[in-house]
């Protein structure tokens, strides 16, 4: 699994690294939004030149892997909100690991990220050593660009200057379009300089000489006898089935003679079972994964009863993860709809989702399992920070606020600028009392093009047309975050 020793460094790939590191300097010093996939790209052709030289080629889940880790890097340019954005950064990350090593099993899937972290040392150096073999004995190609490069400067500060100084408008439109290069935050962005270029000569020594980790070989499990093996797994789906048995019964029933047996309310009923039943959805995995590990393998009987077994446990599951979602939709419908539950409710449903995927990996094999499941799992957080959760917990709270008088006014003003167009819709002075620190908030950290969200800027539109009303003082906010949270 040792990486090979990796062909000399192209010059296409320092200059893309030299780009990363100028645009990590000039656009992110201000925040994230669209300059993190701007920075993206240099790194990008840099990974892809290295390869080249390598004498590897991109294959099509290589091109899976690294258009959907490009496609990650857009949440942040679109959602004002962190979290998601931090998700989303996070899996473009892993996403962008696998396309460098390859991965396609698990080992290759779960470790690909340590290779590219041991190139944040070898790569630097790796790249240090390109360097100055043009520097050293190939001066006559390096010298003409830098000086080319130094007049092109030079003729763009002058004659742009001059042309400022001519028409306001173009001052203006200079001002928004390049990045603030002054010298007062000097050492942070030779910082971020560095950062971009040792982190771009990591990912392209990663692309010319990855970790094989698809060579570490697992040991199969020792097989038991079927009675031994079988015998837990029918006795844990007969459990399951008796539970879904008396969740129908409840579904058809109704709930209202299970709450006055159980003496709890309609909302504890729906708290008290959720974290529950979250947690035997895991399990179940748990269970899945040791049990084809220890499976009996003797013969083609063998695999039908492995495939009979699993398959109904599986399926089982299935109506508890529906379970699991109903009872969390009955608990926001009672409390209301917060970060922590719709991030709970897309865990649950990525679960369930994990759960079809082994099925159908039992009928049809399980090669493309490991793939397939990590795509998942970086679909569901590109499509969770497109949809905008800020903006689904306002939308939610908004309209329970309508059908029931019930608004928790304190957490609705620590969401993000996503959530202003909803909360936009709300009767004054409740709207200006939502909005008030948002607007502040907005007002207080303007930041460049490059690095404001279409959120943010969204927010900014709504706000400027109709901005918080000056009669929404803090008694009034006050009284009414009282009034509207105890009814």
């Amino acid at each position: 699994m040792r990486p090979r020793t990796p062909a000399p460094v192209r010059t296409a790939t320092l200059w893309s690294a030299l780009a990363t590191g100028l645009l990590s300097m000039l656009l992110l010093g201000e925040g994230l939004a669209l300059n993190l996939l701007m920075v993206a790209v240099p790194l990008t052709l840099g990974a892809y030149f290295a390869a080249g030289r390598a004498g590897r080629r991109p294959r099509p889940w290589t091109l899976v892997w690294g258009v959907g880790g490009l496609a990650l890097l857009v949440v942040p340019a679109l959602r004002d909100a962190d979290w998601p954005s931090f998700l989303a950064v996070v899996a473009a990350a892993a996403v962008g690991s696998i396309a460098l090593h390859g991965g396609r099993t698990w080992p290759g899937m779960l470790f690909g990220p340590i290779g590219l972290y041991t190139s944040l040392l070898t790569g630097p150096r790796w790249g240090w050593r390109g360097l100055r073999a043009r520097t050293g004995g190939a001066r006559g190609q390096v010298a003409p660009v830098l000086r080319a490069t130094a007049v092109a400067a030079v003729l763009v500060v002058v004659f742009g200057t001059l042309f400022a100084g001519a028409d306001a408008a173009f001052a203006d439109l200079l001002e928004s379009l390049v990045p603030d290069a002054s010298v007062s935050g000097g050492p942070w962005r030779l910082v971020l300089f560095v950062i971009g270029v040792a982190g771009a000569l990591a990912v392209a020594h990663t692309a010319a000489a990855p970790l094989r980790w698809d060579r570490v070989e697992v040991p199969p499990g020792r097989a038991r006898g079927r009675v031994e093996w079988a015998l837990p797994l029918v006795v844990l789906a007969a459990l399951f089935a008796a539970f879904n048995a008396v969740q129908l019964a409840v579904l058809f029933g109704g709930y209202d003679a299970v709450l006055e047996k159980t003496g709890l309310t309609y909302a504890e009923y729906a708290r008290q079972g959720f974290w529950q039943l979250l947690l035997v959805t895991l399990l179940t995995l748990v269970v899945v994964v040791l049990a084809l590990r220890w499976a009996p393998r003797d013969g083609a009987r063998d695999g039908t009863l492995v495939r009979a077994v699993l398959g109904t446990l599986c399926a089982l599951a299935l109506v508890v993860v529906a379970s699991a979602v109903r009872r969390m939709d009955m608990y926001v419908e009672a409390y209301g709809l917060t970060r922590l539950r719709i991030s709970v409710v897309g865990v649950e449903l990525w679960l369930g989702l994990v759960i079809v995927l082994i099925m159908a990996a039992g009928v049809l094999g399980a090669r493309w399992l490991p793939r397939a499941v990590l795509a998942s799992a970086a679909a569901g957080v590109l499509a969770f920070g497109i949809l905008s959760p800020d903006a689904l917990i306002a939308e939610r709270n908004v309209q329970r606020y309508e059908e029931t008088g019930r608004f928790d006014l304190a957490y609705a003003r620590g969401l993000s600028a996503d959530a202003v167009p909803a909360l936009d819709g709300l009767d004054e002075p409740l709207r200006s009392c939502a909005l008030k620190y948002l607007a502040e908030d907005l007002e207080g950290h303007a930041a460049p093009w490059y690095a404001t969200s279409w959120g943010a800027a969204h927010a900014r539109d709504v706000l400027d047309g109709r901005g918080p009303s000056p009669e929404a003082d803090w008694r009034e906010c006050n009284r009414l975050e009282l009034e509207l949270a105890y009814g």
